[in-house]
């Protein structure tokens, strides 16, 4: 008999695939209360100077619907837990990333949102990592 036939199969996902779909939940939370803030700034429904689309700069309004339409759709994706979920995240997180950290003179020093995107973007990795290592054949 061989090895392989007297391991245990496992066919429910493992302790850290479930972790992995609650940390993907919860950056879809996450991503949905940042498409919130883009739609009330859209909206004008926050009273501050240039924080509706008529007053904003073009650069300004260019991310703001860009990203209030992206942020909801990431958030949508990752907490189905589809595999363009996390894509969509990727590119909302490198939008604000590149404005706050490439061009903090037109759209200000967020550092504290880069911080957030750098973190969660390294724990997404840790996580694709772990399960990768828990899933390929053992060696022979």
């Amino acid at each position: 008999m061989s090895d392989a036939s007297t391991r245990p199969q496992a066919f429910g996902p493992t302790v850290v695939e479930s972790l992995f779909a609650w940390f993907q939940r919860i950056i879809a939370v996450y991503c949905l209360m940042f498409g919130v803030l883009y739609w009330i700034r859209l909206l004008g429904y926050y009273d501050a100077p240039l924080w509706r689309l008529d007053l904003m700069p073009v650069h300004w309004q260019v991310v703001t619907v860009t990203l209030a339409v992206f942020f909801p759709f990431a958030a949508a994706g990752l907490w189905m837990l589809s595999s363009w979920g996390p894509v969509i995240w990727f590119l909302c997180a490198a939008t604000e990333t590149i404005m706050y950290a490439g061009f903090p003179d037109l759209f200000g020093r967020h550092y504290a949102v880069v911080a957030s995107h750098a973190f969660a973007a390294c724990l997404y990795a840790t996580f694709r990592l772990v399960i990768y290592l828990q899933q390929r054949p053992a060696p022979q």
